[in-house]
């Protein structure tokens, strides 16, 4: 984005990167562990059915996950649906528990948000109670979506989901220690707003995940290893 106006001054990317870091402007990725996800339920859990599938076109497969926001003394939860071949954020809701409501309201946006109706589709998550509940499975059939879920305590799995909780908590940093909910739920929609529609991926090439969402021409970057994975979706 800044590549015609960096060079009209001598800048590369690495000079960049060097002037940001000089003056403490670049990000400082910060890891804190909350456990989200409860797999010991009663609720029937599903196969893995895209681990090895060829995604080509968007609404194909959405991912789905739940993160943390907030501060242990004022905790919230930030539920989202992304489109795995765009990275479109189709879906999100901010909550202050961890009931099967928020992300209930995320899928209904979603729903709400679908632009191809006439085409399969497929719901991948991990096996948190909150996706194995009836309600949320019930809702999911009422559409024919098909289900999938990780078979494995691994965030490789739901890789998609994971980078782009990363990108809105660092880039955008929404788990600022904001007390009122409703602000908490301005600053997501501002955030997801940004990154749908202005914030290029290089995994997209260079196209934003409303750009990428609109076409279905361009392939989507397939990785074989865990190493790989890992290298590409730090390029998202």
């Amino acid at each position: 984005m800044l590549k015609d106006k960096l060079s009209a001054i001598n800048v590369g990317r690495d000079k960049l990167f060097r002037i940001l870091r000089a003056n403490h402007m670049l990000i400082k990725p910060k890891r804190s562990y909350h456990i989200t996800t409860d797999s010991h339920h009663r609720f029937r859990k599903h196969k893995n059915v895209v681990c090895n599938m060829v995604i080509n076109k968007p609404e194909q497969v959405w991912v789905s996950d739940i993160t943390y926001l907030g501060t242990r003394e004022n905790p919230s939860y930030l539920a989202l649906i992304t489109d795995a071949y765009s990275k479109r954020i189709v879906g999100y809701n901010v909550s202050a528990s961890l009931s099967v409501n928020g992300t209930l309201q995320a899928l209904e946006m979603a729903l709400n948000n679908r632009k191809y109706k006439d085409q399969p589709l497929i719901h991948h998550s991990d096996r948190g109670l909150q996706y194995c509940s009836n309600e949320y499975q019930n809702l999911l059939k009422q559409h024919a979506i098909k289900p999938s879920m990780t078979e494995k305590y691994d965030p490789y799995e739901n890789a998609v989901a994971e980078r782009v909780n990363g990108i809105l908590k660092q880039e955008f940093d929404v788990a600022k220690k904001v007390k009122s909910l409703e602000i908490k739920k301005r600053l997501v929609e501002e955030a997801v707003g940004i990154y749908n529609n202005i914030r290029p991926h290089l995994s997209n090439y260079m196209l934003t995940p409303q750009q990428m969402h609109e076409q279905n021409k361009l392939k989507m970057k397939q990785y074989k290893s865990k190493n790989l994975i890992e290298a590409s979706f730090n390029e998202i």
